[in-house]
């Protein structure tokens, strides 16, 4: 699955804004401790800058294991 890609100062900006009626970015952390947005937000987005990130694989966050 292909995301956006987001620096932290990109991820400041979007945090708390709506993309929608009643949607916000959802600036998530992937398992390469990458800054992220889905596809969909960026199609939804008015923002340009937005609608041209970079698209990278997602990579799952790995569960820490559990102490024993």
């Amino acid at each position: 699955m292909k995301v956006g890609l987001l620096t932290e100062e990109q991820k400041e900006l979007l945090v708390g804004q709506l993309y929608m009626v009643d949607t916000y970015f959802n600036p998530t952390l992937d398992g390469n401790d990458n800054w992220f947005i889905s596809t969909i937000e960026m199609e939804y987005s008015d923002l340009q800058w937005v609608k041209e990130l970079p698209l990278i694989d997602y990579v799952e966050p790995t569960t820490p294991p559990e102490n024993e």
